[in-house]
């Protein structure tokens, strides 16, 4: 993940980025909204999708289903995988528009460069579009940012998808029939995410009203990795030794994988354990075994469907100058052991 060497280099840039539009109008005004009111192009189309964690199962999808749509629009596409590096953002999107790129969609390793690659695309004149995480085009922090600064963004809803888990996993406790007093709730994701926060607040609110019980939580920030996910969930749990029943849910398959990784560990038995996954690509490891799991169900996000509608939004503004939406969302599937193979779901 970001060091913090980078995010002080990064956020030199800050102090001087506080009134950015992204692109400069064909009226001359200019907007946050993601490329203003440009000239059609005329010409062949080229667009760079440029990706965090680029080898994730969920990315690698979503590649495939952009460079699907581009093949299908006649658009020259690029991808590529930034990793988390922030400083590699910034040289990739100049890379990519001195390549004369016409739009650019990105997922930003780190929101803290959201300023930084705004002032770059509105410098260039080239439409900005984010997929999946929001950047902000005033400050670090999409999560205290005015809604009007937020980029255009194509991704899924983190509020329904954080009501579509706590509802599941609320479901999951009653049928145990578990005791609330001997239960905990764990809510795992990297905090300054702001969709990362949209889903564990909505699934927070979700599981209360379906479990119908008050189940005291514990809030864990990771780096929505599964290592870094695992480590820290071992350490609640060691602190909790009393506790009987968990349920756990996060940002990312990744969050919930790492808990029910270190629930194992911690000899805590697959009957007294409730994850509920975001992604299904890492749930469906534990349900292709024999081995009992902690995983009971998994919300399936396909990241192809959300590249595929990047690119066409993008083609839609670039070919016909139609405004973006300020934000379009994908549809999702919840899953578990019995019916995530029929749903479609790629095990990474």
């Amino acid at each position: 993940m970001t060091t913090v060497r980078n995010r002080r280099r990064t956020a030199a840039a800050f102090g001087l980025l506080v009134a950015l539009g992204l692109t400069a109008c064909s009226t001359g005004q200019e907007t946050t909204k993601g490329g203003g009111n440009a000239a059609p192009v005329s010409g062949k189309i080229s667009i760079t999708y440029l990706q965090k964690q680029g080898d994730q199962e969920y990315f690698i999808g979503e590649a495939a289903g952009a460079k699907a749509k581009a093949q299908q629009l006649g658009v020259d596409l690029k991808v590529v995988n930034l990793g988390n590096d922030a400083n590699k953002t910034i040289s990739e999107v100049q890379s990519a528009i001195a390549q004369k790129s016409n739009g650019l969609i990105i997922v930003v390793p780190d929101p803290a460069v959201g300023p930084q690659v705004v002032q770059t695309a509105k410098d260039a004149g080239v439409p900005l579009l984010t997929s999946d995480d929001q950047i902000c085009t005033t400050g670090p922090a999409p999560a205290s940012c005015d809604k009007s600064a937020l980029v255009p963004r194509i991704g899924f809803s983190g509020q329904q998808m954080g009501q579509q888990v706590g509802q599941r996993a609320g479901e999951e406790f009653k049928k145990a029939g578990w005791n609330a007093a001997d239960t905990r709730t764990i809510s795992a994701w990297k905090q300054d995410v702001t969709v990362c926060g949209d889903r564990v607040k909505a699934a927070k609110d979700a599981f209360a009203t379906a479990s119908g019980a008050s189940v005291q939580n514990i809030d864990v920030a990771t780096d929505n990795t599964p290592t870094g996910a695992q480590d820290k969930i071992a350490a609640t749990l060691t602190a909790n030794p009393g506790v009987k029943h968990w349920v756990i849910w996060g940002c990312n398959d990744e969050n919930v994988q790492g808990g029910i990784t270190a629930t194992e560990n911690a000899g805590i038995s697959a009957d007294n354990v409730i994850g509920v996954g975001l992604g299904a690509y890492l749930a469906c490891k534990d349900w292709g075994s024999s081995k009992p799991s902690g995983m009971k169900a998994a919300l399936f996000i396909n990241g192809s469907d959300v590249g595929a509608l990047a690119v066409q939004t993008m083609y839609d503004k670039l070919k016909n100058s139609k405004d973006f939406p300020q934000e379009a969302f994908a549809p999702t599937t919840m899953v578990d052991p019995t019916s995530w193979q029929s749903a479609g779901v790629k095990c990474s």
